[in-house]
């Protein structure tokens, strides 16, 4: 304690200019901040100002809005302290001018928030636009939200929930329907679920009078089926379908099967759309290339155009070690052999396993391996990575290439997997990762989910909006169910038997088959069963777009 206080006394003009300065910071003590202010340039010898001091200044004044009073003199002296940083000629950075921007916004002066905002040029983040945007939000200036949005698109910033919500809610106040569509589909994009402020908006769309006015009569339904199946299922983005109308917005949950127990539509497990699908095995590709062997890496992919109808592909060094830390541990062919098994009962297609050809070639040596491996090679199940190579590459790029599951326990947060820094891996690992466990000997696969927790567009012109919150289970989640009122009704005719009838004993029933998605079956005990498990390789028919839809059937 003494010598804090002997540090203290010992401090220069300037180092207790700067700890009060960080005290006041700490408090958001507006007042005392201005005194500091005034001491500072009534000593300008003592206390020399930087960039530093003044964006702590400005950063306590962007910190007093919320106090209605100390608002007006936060902005009059935020104003003031700008104004003498550049009579100072010190340029501002990014933090500077966000915390003016925001001065700027609380004036409702969206027009200057924006300027500023421009001037730091590629330097510019989320927060430094926030202010225009969300002005221009709230006056209701919706062509001017939309101009920030663009700029801030064209430097490559991604919007999240709130800035999204805001121009949803601009969009919904002028009646731009075109708009609302537009941003319903991007909060689709960027996030998973809303929250309960955003779902409000939604519903002040689909509550409005406008809402019921918009909506095509007729429509293609094979085009409508064609666009879903191309962006990889859960929305069509062709416009407002379902004729016109009210629209009914209800609380409902979904079903473990995916079915909403409110109008009976079918969510599904939503997959990456076919041009990100390509772009993504393209960039794997690439960054294979330039990190293996390329006439290596070269040769597997010539080998997997001409080997490509496969539902699944096995991370084998995944899954041979799994739970082999200890003693006697090591490679387990039982557990390998448990896997392909088990995806060959469910398809009955084999699946692509790929494994280091060290590995391969130290398992050929055991007689009791080598017939099974062996006929795996020649059956085109098994695949040997070359030596020296990452594996990961291989398996990554045929579960990518061929629209495959991946069998593997690999969380894939590996500095190869940030290489790729892809904004839809996530989405797509939802989608086709298998994860596994061994239970007693059983082998215990792990599906995707039967349906994706994000915002659905139906084929019929429906949605599905899941509200955030914490659940145990997700069929305990909340979510909007939205549908022409007239469209709802016949659908509740159509699943009367359904929904009200039988609806608890077929919750059961479903619970009951979800239950089966992840899967056991018996491992298979000694080595000696292992070795005939694999059997003959069926001849396999032609399919320009393998589905591994059977898998989880």
């Amino acid at each position: 304690m003494d010598k804090a206080k002997n540090k203290k006394k010992n401090l220069t003009p300037e180092g207790q200019f700067r700890l009060s300065l960080d005290n006041c910071s700490k408090t958001k003590d507006l007042s005392t901040a201005i005194s500091l202010y005034e001491s500072a340039i009534s000593e300008p010898s003592t206390i020399r100002l930087s960039n530093n001091h003044f964006n702590s200044f400005l950063y306590i004044c962007s910190n007093s809005f919320s106090d209605p009073s100390t608002k007006n003199d936060a902005i009059q002296f935020g104003f003031r302290v700008f104004e003498h940083m550049g009579s100072c000629n010190i340029t501002p950075n990014e933090a500077t001018v966000t915390a003016v921007a925001r001065l700027a916004a609380a004036t409702d002066d969206g027009d200057r928030a924006f300027e500023l905002a421009k001037g730091v040029g590629n330097c510019g983040k989320l927060r430094t636009y926030g202010p225009a945007l969300f002005c221009f939000c709230k006056m209701g200036e919706a062509d001017k939200a939309y101009q920030v949005e663009e700029h801030m698109r064209s430097l490559g910033l991604q919007l999240e929930e709130a800035e999204l919500a805001g121009l949803l809610m601009v969009s919904v106040e002028n009646e731009r329907e075109e708009k609302v569509y537009k941003y319903l589909h991007k909060l689709r994009m960027s996030i998973r679920s809303v929250s309960d402020s955003t779902a409000e908006i939604i519903q002040s769309w689909f509550g409005g009078e406008m809402a019921s006015m918009v909506g095509l009569s007729i429509w293609d339904m094979d085009q409508v089926k064609e666009a879903i199946l191309q962006n990889g299922g859960g929305w069509h983005g062709l416009g407002w379908l379902l004729g016109k109308g009210k629209w009914l917005a209800q609380r409902s949950q979904i079903a473990p099967d995916g079915r909403c127990l409110t109008c009976g539509e079918q969510l599904v497990c939503v997959d990456i759309d076919r041009t990100e699908t390509e772009r993504f095995a393209e960039s794997v590709a690439s960054l294979a290339m330039e990190r293996e062997v390329h006439s290596n890496f070269k040769e597997f992919q010539e080998w997997l155009e001409k080997h490509s109808d496969y539902d699944a592909v096995v991370d084998a060094a995944n899954v041979g070690l799994f739970q082999q830390n200890f003693a006697e541990g090591g490679f387990s062919i039982a557990q390998l052999v448990a896997v392909v098994k088990e995806l060959h009962n469910r398809s009955n297609k084999w699946p692509l396993v790929i494994l280091h050809k060290k590995r391969v070639r130290t398992l050929l040596e055991n007689a009791g391996y080598r017939e099974l491996l062996e006929e795996w090679i020649n059956e085109k199940i098994l695949y040997g990575t070359p030596f020296g190579s990452n594996d990961d590459w291989y398996w990554l790029h045929a579960a990518v290439k061929r629209k495959c599951l991946l069998v593997t326990n690999d969380e894939m947060r590996d500095h190869i997997f940030e290489l790729l820094g892809s904004s839809f891996f996530a989405r797509w690992k939802e989608r086709h990762q298998v994860k596994y466990t061994f239970v007693k000997g059983e082998i215990k696969l792990l599906m995707p989910p039967t349906y994706s927790v994000v915002i659905q567009e139906s084929e019929n012109g429906s949605w599905h909006v899941p509200l955030a919150g914490e659940v145990v289970e997700e069929s305990s989640r909340t979510w909007l169910c939205i549908t022409r009122q007239a469209s709802c009704e016949s659908d509740n005719k159509q699943h009367a038997s359904v929904v009200e009838a039988s609806q608890v004993s077929e919750l059961v029933q479903i619970a009951a088959s979800c239950h089966s998605d992840s899967f056991t079956s018996q491992n298979g005990g000694s080595l000696n069963k292992c070795s005939g498990l694999a059997g003959k390789r069926k001849e396999r028919s032609p399919s320009p777009t393998p589905s591994h839809s059977s898998l989880q059937s």
